[in-house]
């Protein structure tokens, strides 16, 4: 098959790439070259920003196009220009609205779309989602649309995969501090899975909205399992989820945070979805495990940014130290 990527070289769209291009798959990158297209690939340099970006892709009629982008606009533009047997659009499930249930289905309510073209603020960022499925759902050709939960594995940048499993094998202290939760609702998806998945929806010509992340399990059992692939002396430490908030630490992501947690009431089945279509649909994921094990390693060789997620070393002696004062 001849599949466009527009985009191409980065985490989920790289792994993409090459698992196409290893089941035989002629690959075309549209993208502005930043970075390099993974071996294999053909690079089409342009910035889809620039009115006249998809004119050189545009006088042929793909078997697949597949966009990740979080711009109507350019999806708006891409619909318009390009010829093509079918769209696959990775979406988020930050489309949902807020709410508590665990394994929200395709049907759960969602947010409103977002009007114009651009999103500049990340609240917005659900919305805007939401409106490029519309407009990849109203092209001519059949679409797939995927709402992808948290995306974890090798390459994550965000460290929200990653963080736990570092944690663990680089203690800062005798302990690690994590959130007193254990049932806490969460799931992930390895990259190399979701890719895999998107890749054999192009081959199956599948259509439709379908929800794509990891069995649900809980924050305990990932803290298990970090603590285990790292194999460090450490042990966790929980702490009372209202007392982190004391002591600045943020759920989720971001500067001093505990990935993965969230203490909200409304949010509690945030991090789920469910995937029963999916996996209708061919999408199969491997062990945690081995994602937090492969993770882990790649925390230690490959990673080349500050993680986007967790405690510094500071920040968690610090918390411990106030945890400890008389």
């Amino acid at each position: 098959m001849e599949i466009l990527v527009l985009g191409g070289t980065g985490w989920l769209g790289g792994e993409t790439v090459r698992e196409a291009l290893r089941r035989g798959h002629a690959v075309t990158c549209l993208a502005r070259g930043t970075r390099p297209v993974p071996d294999g690939a053909r690079l089409v340099r342009a910035d889809r920003d620039d009115p006249q970006a998809l004119a050189s892709v545009a006088d042929r009629v793909w078997d697949a196009v597949l966009d990740v982008t979080d711009q109507p606009g350019r999806v708006r533009e891409a619909v318009r220009a390009l010829r093509t047997r079918q769209w696959v659009y990775v979406s988020s499930a930050s489309v949902y609205a807020e709410g508590a249930d665990v394994d929200r289905s395709e049907d759960a309510p969602v947010v409103e779309p977002l009007s114009g073209d651009r999103y500049e603020d990340m609240g917005d960022y659900g919305a805007a989602k939401l409106a490029c499925e519309q407009v990849v759902l109203a092209a001519p050709a059949p679409a797939a649309v995927v709402r992808a939960g948290l995306i974890g594995g090798p390459g994550d940048e965000s460290g929200r995969s990653g963080y736990w499993p570092w944690r663990f094998a680089h203690p800062s202290g005798p302990d690690v501090l994590v959130p007193d939760d254990p049932d806490l609702p969460t799931a992930l998806i390895d990259v190399r899975d979701l890719a895999a998945w998107l890749v054999l929806l192009v081959e199956d010509r599948t259509e439709g909205v379908l929800n794509a992340t990891g069995p649900t399990t809980t924050l305990g059992t990932v803290l298990e399992a970090a603590e285990h692939v790292a194999g460090g002396p450490a042990g966790a430490r929980p702490v009372d989820p209202a007392r982190l908030l004391e002591l600045g630490v943020a759920p989720w992501a971001g500067p001093c945070s505990m990935p993965l947690w969230l203490p909200m009431a409304e949010l509690r089945g945030f991090a789920t979805l469910g995937t029963g279509q999916a996996r209708a649909a061919g999408l199969t994921t491997r062990p945690l495990r081995d994602t937090l094990r492969d993770v882990l390693a790649w925390e230690v060789t490959g990673r080349t940014r500050p993680r986007g997620a967790g405690l510094s070393d500071e920040d968690e002696q610090r918390v411990r130290a106030d945890l400890d004062r008389p």
